[in-house]
């Protein structure tokens, strides 16, 4: 198998041609102190996208994002160079890929799990059922909810659907618990044949067969393993940065 996948283009339009173009007038920050461009380099840029600079809403004025605005021909050709941008996706599949896909899979998959957790910038909304008791969010307050408030455990059982997913990809080949059915299997195992009257050999333990199994305790981590995958399709458009 052979992957290459580039990153995203950026769009490089009037507005951005304007920031080239006055790369000397600093950015100004807003009154949470988040930096912006200059008000005059935006209109610079609405220049070059419109033709023309649209003044500011009067209070009360509502004005519609869709709306419709004449743009010029500079305006048309950075969009039409930006259509012809492609970004570098090769995928090459091998025969020997898919005798264990699975397997195959999870070499890709879990490393993106880990990154992702480690690295992302938000959450999606996760069904507090599906988690410990302990993630139980406490009650929204109306004020809270008409405001879009997020309850007290979001990202924390986000964490937890990601750490369920790192965990079952973790047990396949690669994965730092892929031996996990070992810690079940304690004793030693002396099978031994013994002959019949009637010609046949029946299988039977030896004098050093201690082997025993936890059938329980393996069954409890099984049921957690299907459950992260179950969570890994469940969840797998929310699998963003």
């Amino acid at each position: 198998m052979k992957i290459k996948i580039g990153n995203y283009s950026d769009f490089f339009g009037p507005y951005q041609l304007a920031e080239k173009l006055m790369f000397w007038v600093p950015k100004e920050k807003d009154e949470y102190g988040f930096e912006h461009t200059a008000e005059r380099v935006h209109r610079f840029g609405e220049w070059l996208a419109h033709g023309n600079i649209e003044p500011e809403p009067e209070v009360g004025e509502i004005t519609s994002w869709d709306r419709e605005r004449p743009t010029t021909w500079l305006y048309k050709f950075l969009s039409w160079v930006d259509s012809k941008k492609k970004r570098t996706i090769k995928v090459h599949i091998d025969p020997w890929d898919t005798w264990n896909m699975q397997d195959t899979l999870g070499y890709i998959i879990r490393p993106m799990l880990v990154k992702l957790k480690a690295e992302k910038h938000g959450a999606p909304f996760v069904d507090p059922k599906e988690c410990p008791a302990e993630l139980l969010p406490a009650k929204l307050t109306k004020k809270e909810k008409d405001a879009g408030a997020t309850d007290s455990t979001h990202f924390e059982r986000w964490d937890w659907v990601l750490d369920e997913m790192i965990f079952a990809f973790n047990t396949l080949p690669g994965g730092s618990n892929e031996n996990w059915e070992d810690e079940f299997f304690t004793g030693e195992i002396d099978w031994q044949w013994k002959k019949l009257e009637d010609g046949c050999s029946e299988m039977v333990e030896g004098p050093k067969h201690t082997s025993e199994v936890d059938w329980d305790g393996r069954k409890k981590v099984e049921e957690r393993i299907q459950n992260g995958f179950a969570l890994f399709g469940k969840y797998y458009q929310h699998l963003w940065d």
